[in-house]
């Protein structure tokens, strides 16, 4: 029979224990070191979140001026196209008025000879109608002041019974599209005879005279 070894399971039951001094003990920071640290890193956070800050606040200033440009330039683009629009719009306006202003003056000679009758008349009515719509404005009358901006003398006379350049006659009608004049009325006019207006004051300076000599010889007589 083998012989048991007294004690031997017993030793091997028992579980190893480790020694302090088999594994040393990891170093611990200080209280001071805890606090001085995350101090450190919350200073130098700060610190280049305001400068992140301050760099957005300038690529923001940047940007809202680059908008506002742009927006002023977009509102001086549209004003433009605008006017330049309306401008062909009368430019193309006029010129279709002026094609159909012999048709005009056909119409303004066949009223005068009575001759603007039956369907003719009402196919001349429509026109005007439909012309002074798209804002054809007639001008020019008998007895009004010559003004050369918007009349165009052919005939000229002198009279004894005008003042100034007078237009006595309406040879062609003028007309016009808001303030633009697109044909001027064709007048004959009529200026005050060379000796009419020296010859005027004389006649005031006598009979002043006169009524004044008339005045003072009245005066013995009524005393």
């Amino acid at each position: 029979m083998t012989e048991e070894t007294p004690g031997f399971d017993e030793q091997s039951q028992q579980p190893d224990v480790p020694s302090d001094e088999a594994e040393p003990k990891a170093a611990t920071p200080s209280a001071e070191e805890e606090a001085a640290a995350p101090a450190g890193d919350d200073t130098g956070q700060s610190a280049a979140l305001v400068a992140q800050l301050d760099q957005a606040r300038t690529a923001l200033g940047e940007r809202t001026a680059d908008l506002q440009r742009l927006q002023a330039e977009f509102q001086n683009y549209r004003r433009r196209v605008e006017r330049d629009r309306v401008a062909v719009k009368e430019v193309a306006v006029a010129n279709l008025l002026t094609e159909l202003l012999p048709v005009l003056d056909d119409v303004g000679r066949a009223r005068e000879h009575g001759e603007l009758v039956g369907g003719f008349k009402s196919v001349a009515e429509s026109l005007e109608s439909t012309v002074a719509k798209l804002g054809l404005q007639q001008f020019g009358k008998e007895g009004e002041p010559f003004d050369p901006t918007i009349h165009e003398a052919l005939m000229h006379s002198y009279a004894p019974d005008v003042t100034e350049t007078t237009c006595v006659a309406v040879l062609q009608p003028g007309y016009r599209i808001g303030e633009r004049t697109i044909r001027p009325a064709r007048v004959a006019v009529a200026e005050p005879q060379p000796g009419a207006q020296a010859a005027k004051p004389a006649e005031e300076n006598t009979e002043a005279q006169d009524g004044s000599e008339t005045k003072e010889s009245g005066g013995p007589d009524e005393g």
